[in-house]
């Protein structure tokens, strides 16, 4: 498994595999071809079908420029390797080709090339959650401990700046009025919903607060800002949402949250290397589901959890999404994924208290659910796979 950091991306929205993905791309080849007059890019599969309501072609302007880059669109060429493929090309004066590359846009802001292993290297010698547990157990250690075993201390400086960019998130969305960006004319509502939960009886306040505090993050994630993939972009606002409500709640320290995003950073790593973070790929079972099995093991580590309890949530978490379908309206990460997020968050929290009334002992581990999750996402038709050919997206028109 790779380092946290590949896991937890500071970037703008809306989408980790449509937006900073080929941003990355366009600035890995400029930085190939710094010579080059004018630039082709060609985008296939989900990553066409979506992309101009996820702000793609924008994206790769703004690195390559706007003038000398030209896009084309193959949404119905689908390369069997990974549905987000891009190819770009880079020309001189005299119309000469440069360079050639074809690269594919994997989820969570990563980049991987048909045939090559990924350039990051191997953080973690844990394959699944079996040997993270065993690992807990042999050393009598929680799951924030492997973290700082396998990255060093100064992991903890990286994940208290990516706590530091959720909570400015947050806050940012709980202050802000207006209409989203893209056409579909809908109101942010973070800030309402705030306001009203906090007049609430206590059970309404909390899924008010869990709700407003998800809703902030995913309106500034669709109005391109400053976010962190957790796992991704369109599934931003789940942990944010969990974290600052628990923290608040339980009176948790600040190094007992950095330590739950820790947590909550095994579990996204483990979907990373055995599932899938696509919504391409896997639907939003591999975004939000997975966002939600992230949230769900820090909830329960807040509330005392123990490894074994923390796994238990995770399982939770995500079997419960399993078969999710990814389908945004016009493309655009609003209809459904902002409501998915704040659901999410609110059934994070449950999951936590549920494998903590628990011992934690259940049949089906996380590993296996990872397992069918991504079993699940292959066999899904390709049009509820982050197309908006199917599902809500075709029957929602604005």
């Amino acid at each position: 498994m790779k380092s946290l950091r590949e896991l937890y991306r500071i970037g703008r929205g809306p989408s980790s595999s449509h937006t900073m993905g080929p941003a990355l791309a366009a600035s890995t080849f400029l930085a190939r071809t710094p010579n080059a007059s004018r630039y082709e890019v060609v985008l296939y599969g989900s990553l066409a079908a979506t992309g101009r309501g996820h702000f793609t072609d924008r994206a790769v302007k703004d690195v390559l420029g706007a003038r000398r880059t030209k896009i084309e669109w193959k949404p119905a060429e689908n390369d069997s390797f990974h549905p987000n493929g891009m190819l770009f090309r880079a020309f001189a004066a005299n119309d000469e080709k440069l360079a050639e590359w074809k690269v594919y846009s994997v989820g969570g802001g990563a980049l991987r090339e048909k045939g090559k292993d990924a350039a990051s290297k191997t953080v973690y010698t844990y394959r699944n959650m079996e040997e993270i547990i065993a690992a807990c157990v042999r050393k009598g250690v929680p799951m924030w401990q492997l973290v700082e075993d396998a990255e060093g201390a100064e992991i903890w400086d990286y994940l208290n700046t990516v706590y530091s960019t959720m909570m400015s998130a947050i806050n940012r969305g709980l202050a802000a009025d207006g209409v989203l960006p893209g056409g579909l004319r809908i109101a942010r509502r973070a800030r309402a919903i705030y306001i009203k939960a906090k007049m609430q009886n206590e059970q309404l306040r909390r899924t008010g607060l869990l709700v407003a505090y998800a809703h902030a993050v995913s309106e500034e994630n669709a109005s391109l800002g400053e976010i962190v993939t957790a796992p991704t972009c369109g599934s931003c606002g789940v942990l944010p949402a969990v974290l600052k409500y628990l923290k608040d709640a339980l009176g948790s320290s600040s190094i007992e949250i950095i330590r739950a995003l820790a947590v909550a950073g095994l579990v996204g790593n483990i979907v990373k290397r055995n599932g899938s973070i696509s919504g391409a790929e896997v639907g939003c079972q591999g975004e939000v589901g997975v966002a939600c099995a992230m949230a769900s093991a820090a909830a329960a580590y807040l509330m005392g959890g123990s490894p074994r309890q923390c796994e238990c949530a995770a399982e939770i978490g995500l079997e419960h999404f399993l078969g999710l379908t990814c389908d945004p309206v016009k493309g655009l990460v609003q209809i459904p994924c902002i409501e998915r997020n704040a659901l999410a968050a609110t059934r994070a929290v449950v999951a936590g208290e549920m494998s903590v009334l628990s011992d934690g002992a259940h049949i089906v581990s996380f590993d296996t659910v990872v397992k069918t999750m991504l079993e699940t996402g292959h066999d899904l038709p390709r049009l509820y796979r982050e197309t908006s050919d199917g599902g809500l997206s075709r029957f929602v028109r604005r």
